[in-house]
């Protein structure tokens, strides 16, 4: 038993995926145990307050467990999951506001240099005295991106947090692509003007 646990430890995710296919519950339970952090923390980024994630993050492993065997491209299983996290969180926003929200950022798109990447402000290897700063300004770009209004959030986490492309935002939220541009635009130039005061000149 124990053999064949650090067996599918050793296994990459694409191969998982291909035996929970199969039945085997071990790459099933493997897979879990890696995505269960990820899942946590798109919930968490996509809104904080929930006092609900972790049964949220429960309910998304599931889905994705009874649902495995329709992947049909194991490659393309970040993109599959991210619906499965994202339609599951819309569902549960239909159930607390009744209407949508109109929301928006002031922000001109059509300047977009210096725009700040969220991916190149993570945390990477850093000097010793360099960690307690990068620890504060992780936290300073979370509680950013708590601040933006729920469309631009979800936007802006799935293609810098979740690295999904424009189309695929796009299709997981049935939205036009011109519009989820716009929404990363305006929400990158609004973390820009929120970060710069933590960001070295």
């Amino acid at each position: 038993m124990h053999l064949v646990k650090r067996h599918h430890k050793n296994l990459s995710r694409d191969n998982l995926i291909l035996l929970a296919q199969q039945d085997d519950y071990h790459a099933l339970e493997e897979l879990i145990k890696r995505e269960q952090k990820n899942v946590y923390a798109s919930f968490y980024y996509l809104d904080p307050n929930r006092q609900d994630i972790p049964d949220l993050t429960q309910e998304a492993l599931f889905r994705m467990a009874k649902n495995i065997k329709k992947l049909r491209d194991p490659k393309k299983f970040q993109s599959w999951f991210n619906q499965i996290i994202t339609n599951l969180f819309h569902d549960e926003m239909r159930k607390k506001y009744k209407k949508p929200q109109t929301l928006s950022i002031d922000a001109d798109t059509s300047e977009q240099s210096n725009i700040v990447n969220i991916t190149e402000l993570r945390d990477k290897k850093k000097l010793p005295a360099e960690s307690t700063l990068a620890g504060e300004l992780n936290n300073k770009i979370i509680s950013a991106i708590h601040t933006l209004p729920e469309p631009f959030r979800v936007a802006i986490v799935l293609r810098e947090l979740q690295g999904l492309s424009y189309e695929e935002i796009s299709n997981i939220t049935q939205t036009s692509i011109g519009t989820i541009k716009s929404r990363i635009a305006r929400a990158r130039t609004k973390l820009q003007e929120n970060l710069k005061p933590y960001l070295i000149q």
